[in-house]
């Protein structure tokens, strides 16, 4: 196991036979874009970028990238690299953070969990393309009296609303006219015919089953895409990656010309551009969280991927692509969106801002609503929900890879032959946990879980992380790891990485998890607050995931031997299982170092 002779190819050209690789470098990347692009740069970036002014948040989301972005990513591949290993094993480097490993893939099943369910409501959305008219264009019998395209206005005559005033020559007085809330249709679709939506977390009400049956089928796709672990999902990668940046480059071009389509795009990075706002630390905030989440750093899934690469490898190079290749997709995709939200402000009359949602709204509102605008609208809707529905994939893929990388690496005589049954099981159970988000309180669930899991606790596992690789393992021998996987550097070539890792960095991280706690609000969603319980349960979750770093440490400090600081410098020293996978790899420095630890703390 693990000897020189495991250099030799295997039947696929493996270089690392036990565990396997990609079978091209091409399958890695598109993996890997597929993982960083998320549903994320399809409505959060280009809200973000409007809401600040433009071109003042790209440049600040740009400066965050080079120092935090892209410096944590190239980290996080080369630790998974060198050792091929999952999440959890790399931590043999600092055993007292393995636990940090642990929470990583726990933090990623809970986000699978609601995304999954964004994938149903994208699935469910596509189905319903394939009509004409498209079902949410128009009020019909599942809409109520609020429900209008355009605004209603009313008389109101002695304390009485009037629809229709004008009686005779006698017309309603100006200061009469009142202007009735209106929900649009596709509002009303989203809520009352997709969601079914209840009046809040405390009515669950039943599983909402055509989701629930949405739910079913991505899953299936899903288990069925990894049925041999990367060498499957390597396959359909070229199809799930390939095809939303295509529909998107569609959406834009068929966005740009469109009456009003200069009016969203200058909402997006034009006219309203205004540089004071770089003195706004919310700015910095949004800028330095979206980031984290664009990058899909310390969820795990960037360590499992790598660990599959060839030794020698160029991470460096695979960081600046994908990391290029992320941004570049938000923002096509953020003109995509704004050209066609613009052409609909022109449409209706209204300014651009009336438009604009956020978040989900965006996605299953907003611009479904536009592209009833267009001609031959359902083949707008179904390449825009489809390709929603690619991008999700793309994460489940890597949230399943991550889990049964972390647990055949735990137990390899147990679970190497089982990969295929490991993913099933994982499926099932994701499945089983997202059902909570297809009843009518669905979408509820559904926010409580991005709010506590996919915002703060992610700063705070990367700042760990970084901590642990730069200051404990050493930022000296890290580099020596890479160089051993890239070959020699330069002292200059390594200064602007360094200062990341050790400064810019663990700064940013904690500056913005600082921030994010001390303006911390209740998830709502709309009007609708979320009880205590909810609250509590949220927290909760937060806490479960951040538990098994302290739990971990405490088992490792007591399995060590000697005095409490002997033992805290014991788990804070690499394990005598930390070294590249193959022999052949591990040179004359590794296997110097498997010696002196023997005797290092005696």
């Amino acid at each position: 196991m693990k000897d020189s002779d495991s250099l030799h190819r295997g039947p696929d050209g493996d270089e690392n036979i036990e565990r396997g690789n990609w079978t091209n470098k091409t399958e890695y990347i598109l993996s890997m874009i597929g993982y960083a692009v998320g549903l994320g740069n399809i409505w959060r970036f280009p809200y973000l970028t409007y809401k600040h002014g433009g071109v003042t948040f790209l440049i600040a989301y740009i400066l965050m990238l080079a120092l935090c972005g892209v410096p944590l990513f190239f980290l996080e591949s080369a630790h998974g690299q060198f050792c091929s290993q999952g999440p959890i094993n790399v931590w043999r480097a600092v055993p007292l953070f393995q636990g940090l490993g642990v929470a990583m893939v726990l933090m990623s099943v809970l986000v699978s969990i609601y995304y999954n369910a964004i994938i149903a409501y994208s699935l469910y959305y596509l189905f319903a393309s394939f009509q004409f008219p498209l079902p949410w264009a128009s009020c019909l019998s599942w809409s109520d009296s609020n429900c209008s395209i355009t605004l209603i206005e009313k008389c109101n005559v002695t304390g009485v609303l009037v629809a229709n005033w004008t009686q005779g020559n006698i017309t309603c007085p100006p200061s009469n006219i009142v202007t009735v809330p209106v929900q649009s249709p596709s509002e009303q679709y989203w809520d009352r015919v997709a969601l079914q939506r209840s009046s809040g977390l405390d009515e669950t009400g039943p599983i909402v089953w055509h989701l629930a049956l949405c739910l079913l089928l991505s899953i299936i796709v899903v288990a069925a895409s990894l049925t041999k672990g990367i060498k499957s999902s390597g396959k359909v990668v070229y199809f799930t990656t390939i095809f939303p940046i295509v529909v998107i480059v569609v959406l834009l071009i068929r966005g740009v010309t469109l009456e009003g389509a200069s009016n969203g795009i200058q909402f997006f990075i034009g006219s309203i551009s205004n540089f004071s706002k770089l003195s706004d630390s919310e700015l910095w905030k949004d800028a330095a969280s979206q980031t984290m989440f664009s990058q899909s750093v310390a969820f795990g899934g960037i360590h499992a991927l790598s660990s599959y690469n060839h030794f020698h490898n160029n991470m460096m190079m695979d960081t600046i692509v994908v990391s290029a290749a992320n941004l570049g997709t938000a923002l096509v995709a953020g003109i995509a969106v704004f050209s066609i939200l613009g052409h609909m402000a022109f449409i209706y009359g209204k300014p651009i801002e009336s438009v604009v949602e956020e978040g989900l709204s965006l996605a299953f509102i907003a611009y479904p609503e536009a592209l009833t605008k267009l001609p031959i609208s359902p083949l707008w809707s179904i390449l825009f929900f489809l390709m929603l529905f690619a991008i999700g994939l793309d994460y489940l893929f890597v949230v399943i890879e991550v889990i049964s990388t972390s647990l055949i690496d735990a137990l390899p005589k147990l679970f190497f032959s089982k990969r295929s049954l490991i993913n099933i099981v994982t499926c099932v159970i994701i499945f089983l946990l997202s059902l909570t988000c297809m009843t009518r309180a669905g979408v509820y669930w559904v926010t409580l879980l991005d709010h506590f899991a996919g915002s703060w606790l992610l700063l705070a596992l990367a700042l760990l992380e970084v901590i642990a690789v730069s200051y404990i393992y050493g930022v000296n021998r890290f580099i020596k790891d890479i160089e051993m996987m890239i070959g020699k550097k330069s002292f200059c070539f390594w200064l602007g990485w360094k200062a990341c890792w050790v400064f810019f960095s663990p700064c940013i991280l904690l500056l913005i998890l600082v921030w994010s706690l001390s303006v911390f609000t209740r998830p709502t969603y709309g009007k609708v607050e979320y009880p205590a319980w909810g609250l509590a349960l949220g927290w909760c979750m937060a806490a479960f995931c951040l538990i098994w770093i302290l739990v971990f440490a405490v088992y490792k400090l007591m399995r060590a031997k000697g005095s409490l600081w002997q033992r805290l410098r014991s788990t804070c020293s690499p394990s005598e299982e930390w070294h590249p996978y193959l022999d052949i790899h591990r040179g004359e420095r590794y296997a110097q170092e498997e010696l002196c630890l023997k005797d290092s703390w005696h």
